[in-house]
């Protein structure tokens, strides 16, 4: 069965509020066997509420409303619903009591517009919301020759929440079939979103019981299966499957096969071969410092390091010649690779990462003049050995400094992979 969350309310239409309760809901769903196909933000007018809801009802098994159900003039979804399905509307009496009451307990009289609170599609299930004053409502009903349920939820958090895994999720399970969603990913940094595909469609296409994504950002391909099965274990064991022979396709170039950050990764390689990190960044200003510090037990892998952003303070704390920098520009091999021996050896760590580059705009003074924005050196040393790579990147400031970070953690893992 396939869902679609309607989100009423012009306030998300706007640059200030944003739909939160979406994401809940889809793990709810997700957590019943439930897909969530679609997800739609409509603003508060009858006839666009209307329109959405016919649409959502046609196309879907499960129509899930949050919003709209409030006492002003614009909370319109029981009234859209009701146009969308014909029925009628009814003003229940207990509920309308329970308001009365409500107010009543703060010494407060109803204003009339509340009354709205109390109205009912006809047939509906009433949800108890103990959080608020506006109940929820469930229909299982019948569209044409389609069966449909449509739940209606109140907007705020704090209620919807509760509301859903206390009433709507119990009565969910005692209607729907019994179906159950297994999930995988698979990670991958620095390679082509094109050529990961190139490689893996001929092996997910064979498996049409599987849904799978890919999606691409921030230097990373992200491979995300999903199955639905009547068991758990039938559905896992399918997502496992096709895991396993696009690991064996994509082989080191695979980061994580359960989900993990590329620096969560690094710092597990790290710590299962009892090695320490050091590093010593530039025109990153202590970026991977930062996604290494953010994983929790970090400090059994990652020791430290020093943002080294001028000539004087490459010397000071990473011990870089001089005359190197002058020789050769702070953007150069050498000094990368000084960078990476000199963090390690001050700081006693297994191995020393450094980042020198130009993330522009403009120029550099010096040798670096010499060097067009995008040019970055990654220098790793692990007391034997020195190794140096060049990167050309290219796009604004924020974009180069996060691709250097990403390289850095990536060379490192490839690094340890192959010792």
């Amino acid at each position: 069965m396939i869902a679609e969350i309607i989100a009423a309310g012009s306030e998300m239409l706007t640059p200030h509020r944003q739909d939160t309760n979406s994401l809940f809901l889809t793990a709810e769903l997700n957590d019943l066997g439930v897909e969530v196909a679609f997800k739609t933000i409509v603003g508060d007018k009858l006839r666009h509420l209307t329109e959405v809801a016919r649409t959502a009802l046609a196309r879907t098994d499960i129509v899930v409303f949050s919003g709209g159900l409030g006492p002003t003039e614009d909370d319109l979804t029981r009234e859209a619903v009701a146009a969308a399905l014909g029925v009628q509307i009814r003003r229940d009496p207990e509920i309308l009591a329970s308001l009365h009451k409500r107010f009543a307990a703060r010494q407060m009289t109803m204003p009339p517009n509340n009354a709205k609170q109390a109205d009912v599609l006809e047939g509906a299930v009433i949800l108890k919301n103990g959080n608020g004053s506006a109940p929820g409502q469930l229909l299982d009903t019948v569209v044409g020759k389609y069966r449909k349920i449509v739940i209606l939820l109140p907007g705020p958090p704090r209620e919807l929440k509760p509301l859903f895994q206390e009433a709507v999720k119990p009565l969910l399970a005692d209607i729907l079939p019994p179906r159950r969603l297994a999930r995988r990913s698979l990670r991958m940094a620095l390679i082509p979103e094109s050529q990961v595909d190139a490689r893996t469609s001929p092996i997910y296409n064979s498996f049409p019981d599987v849904e799978t994504t890919i999606l691409a950002g921030h230097g990373e391909i992200q491979l995300h299966f999903m199955a639905a099965k009547v068991t758990l274990e039938e559905a896992q064991s399918r997502v496992d499957e096709l895991a396993g022979l696009v690991e064996a396709e994509m082989e080191d170039a695979i980061f994580s096969s359960q989900g993990e950050s590329l620096e969560e990764v690094v710092l597990m390689m790290m710590e299962m071969r009892h090695l320490t990190l050091s590093v010593a960044e530039s025109c990153t200003g202590g970026l991977v410092g930062e996604r290494l510090t953010a994983i929790p037990n970090s400090s059994r892998a990652f020791i430290g390091g020093a943002i080294v952003y001028t000539p004087e303070l490459k010397t000071l704390f990473a011990d870089v010649p001089r005359e190197m920098v002058e020789m050769h520009g702070a953007v150069s091999p050498e000094v990368a690779r000084a960078l990476a021996e000199g963090i390690r050896a001050r700081t006693g760590s297994s191995l020393g990462l450094s980042i020198t580059g130009l993330a522009g705009p403009g120029t550099a003074p010096g040798k670096d003049a010499e060097r067009p924005v995008g040019r970055v050196y990654i220098g790793l040393a692990d007391g034997r050995e020195s190794r140096v790579k060049e990167l050309n990147l290219t796009g604004d400031r924020e974009y180069i400094r996060w691709w250097a970070s990403q390289h850095a953690l990536e060379f490192l893992r490839r690094t340890l992979h192959q010792d």
